[in-house]
């Protein structure tokens, strides 16, 4: 009798799907379908329903989003298919096939006025369309499916895609000096360590409680601290002056204090959350 979980990850080619696919190479007790839009456009309901029948899945987790902030202001449409639309044609196919869903969402839902940090049942308010449609998605999810963990992640970076560790290692080497925001605060996060929590979920918990789920790294900073963290580390010579948001002007408005609290998630799963400086020293290791 095959008791292997079946577990089905979108968004397999972004920091948080290669970090799932990093941990599912050493797990014996599952067995994984990792999809991009080239395997499953979950745009294409009739796709998700013919990938659902076929496969008996135990768990979804939707690690698919439309992430460029500042386009999604002017693509309005595609980022309401990817990050809403999509979620919803997600959701009822897992309802229908007995699949518990775990989504991946963000701190942009809310406005980022609150500086002593966002609990997961507060107000939402998001500022810009990335944030609009994500809330969306969020709701659809919980819509069309009650076995459903909403998991709002923020400041995400990796050894995989394009982030900021990577561009400012880039930009280090390169300049010699930068500028970068230092009146946006917030929480980075690891991909990698969200990964290990989705699997801590999955893995080690006798039961699955739903519900929204805040989750990233545990200490609050600047991008400019990040930054000339990301300068000590990497031992570069590079100046880093601290700017205003005002001095550096983008499509979209940004909340001024992003922080998640997560205690919900660390109580409720017994996950334990590394410090930021301690996973930004290891992703910076395997980047090297």
């Amino acid at each position: 009798m095959n008791n292997k979980l079946n577990i089905l990850v979108t968004g397999a080619n972004g920091q948080l799907g290669n970090e799932c696919r990093t941990l599912a190479a050493a797990r014996t007790d599952a067995h994984f379908i990792f999809t991009d839009v080239a395997e499953l456009s979950i745009t294409d309901e009739a796709a998700i329903n013919a990938m659902f029948s076929k496969n008996n899945f135990d768990y979804c987790i939707n690690a698919a989003a439309y992430t460029a902030v500042d386009a999604a202001e002017n693509d309005i449409e595609m980022s309401r298919a990817i990050n809403a639309t999509a979620v919803g044609y997600l959701a009822k196919a897992c309802n229908k096939y007995n699949c518990k869903l775990i989504h991946i969402s963000t701190d942009y839902v809310f406005d980022g006025e609150n500086e002593f940090g966002y609990k997961e049942e507060d107000k939402t308010a998001p500022i810009n369309v990335y944030g609009i449609t994500k809330l969306e998605g969020e709701q659809l999810a919980f819509e069309n499916n009650a076995q459903t963990i909403v998991i709002r992640t923020s400041w995400v970076y990796s050894f995989h895609g394009k982030n900021f560790v990577k561009t400012m290692m880039r930009l280090m080497q390169e300049k010699e000096e930068i500028n970068v925001v230092a009146d946006q605060i917030g929480k980075p996060t690891y991909a990698a360590d969200l990964a290990s929590a989705i699997f801590n979920i999955i893995f080690s918990s006798s039961t699955f409680i739903t519900g929204i789920f805040n989750y990233s790294n545990q200490g609050v900073i600047s991008w400019f601290d990040f930054a000339t963290a990301i300068k000590e580390i990497g031992g570069y010579a590079c100046k880093i002056n601290p700017i205003p948001s005002s001095a550096y002007p983008v499509p979209a408005k940004r909340p001024h204090y992003s922080i998640l609290l997560t205690d919900k998630i660390e109580t409720t799963y017994n996950i334990h959350i590394p410090h930021w400086k301690d996973s930004l020293e290891k992703c910076m290791q395997l980047l090297k």
